[in-house]
Parts: C-alpha cells; structure tokens; sequence
C-alpha cells in the first residue's frame, strides 16, 4: 500500500477549539473541504454541483444523516474526478449540500470558504491516519 502525505491546515473557531482545512480539487478548481471524522460521508456545496454539473443532477427529498447539519434537499452527483493531494477518485459518487452557513461562518472568522466535507467514506476506503502533531492527513491507495 502506497500512503499520501496531505498537509492540513488547522483553524481555530473563537477559541471554542479546531477544525481541520484539507485542499481538494474538484472541477479543476482549488477549493477548500473540512476533514470531519464524525460525518458518515463526504459532502460538497450544492452550489458548486449545480455550477458544474447543472444538467445531470438528481434531486432527493430523503432524509440524509450523513453530517451534524439540517437536513434540506440532497442532491445526488458523480463528480468526474475528485483530488485529495495525489490522490485521485474518479467518477466519485457524492451528494450535495446548501453549506452556505458553513462556510459564511468560516469567513466570518477570516478563514477561506468551505466547498466540501470529507467524512468517514472517504477515510475508511483510504484508511485515513491523522497526524495531529505534524499536520498531516495519510491515505492509502
């Protein structure tokens, strides 16, 4: 197994503890995805699908338990192709969220917008260890 070195970037929320940034590409956009080890799976904004792939979209009422966060409309989306550092996922099947408020919240504090979450789906099928000390996230392939 082959491991990738992803450096995270901590950001402190008021003081009140941390949250861990992780670079992604999708789109072959730079964005920037929380690292949520309590999320069951990865999310993106529903802005960005729409923005990208507006005209194979699938839109689903059901209830979605995959994050902390309300439920609203889910849409359904494969995404083409998915970075995290060197490690690539293709035709990644994902859902999409309204992270608006999210990530109004991280800029409020100065920190950049919040395009994606990525949870437990992603970290369990790439066997995801996280260096706290060094600020690294480990993937295996």
């Amino acid at each position: 197994m082959k491991a990738i070195s992803i450096p995270l970037i901590p950001i402190n929320l008021q003081d009140d503890g941390f949250h861990l940034l992780v670079e992604i590409v999708v789109f072959n956009q730079k964005h920037f995805a929380v690292l949520d080890t309590g999320a069951s799976r990865s999310v993106f904004d529903k802005t960005l699908i729409e923005q990208n792939l507006a005209e194979i979209l699938e839109v689903s009422n059901e209830i979605n338990a995959a994050t902390l966060f309300t439920t609203t409309t889910t849409i359904q989306a494969t995404i083409p192709e998915l970075k995290i550092g060197k490690l690539k996922i293709k035709d990644y099947e994902t859902v999409a969220f309204d992270l608006q408020s999210v990530s109004q919240t991280y800029q409020q504090f100065g920190h950049p917008p919040i395009m994606s979450i990525i949870g437990g789906d992603i970290l369990m099928q790439y066997k995801a260890v996280i260096n706290y000390d060094k600020l690294i996230l480990r993937l295996y392939k």
